[in-house]
């Protein structure tokens, strides 16, 4: 890289949750996740909590869920979200543990169209989709 095209990397995404308790519950327990950071904003009403991997938040990824404290009623997604993916090891295991924690499926494990990697997709507490890809 130079000066002029520095080094860029993805530091994370922001989705917006109507309940932020169900949704931490959903992103660590059901996902495995552990909770980065998490402030609240009174002046603005709101709180941010980052979810990920690794604590290291230079080197990885996160995910960010603002809770607008004011915000009832649920979210419309708009037509131009895509989806949050996460890799797993064991597709199909990963999919018995979700469905043992009553995750719902709107795709089950199985081959891509057009690929050979199996994918799935699930619904977190808010109805984002979640793309499941099998490492295998």
């Amino acid at each position: 890289m130079t000066a002029a095209t520095p080094e860029f990397r993805i530091d994370h995404a922001m989705i917006r949750v109507l309940d932020l308790d169900k949704s931490l519950d959903f992103y660590t327990r059901v996902l495995g996740m552990k909770v980065l950071r998490k402030s609240d904003y009174p002046g603005g009403r709101f709180t941010n909590a980052f979810v990920g991997y690794h604590e290291d938040r230079d080197a990885h990824p996160a995910l960010e869920l603002t809770h607008n404290w004011d915000q009832e009623e649920p979210y419309e997604r708009g037509n131009a979200w895509g989806h949050i993916a996460l890799k797993v090891a064991d597709i199909y295991a990963a999919a018995a543990r979700l469905k043992s924690h009553g995750v719902e499926f709107t795709k089950e494990p199985s081959p891509m169209k057009h690929g050979t990697r199996v994918i799935a997709f699930i619904k977190d507490p808010d109805g984002y989709p979640i793309e499941l890809i099998g490492a295998q």
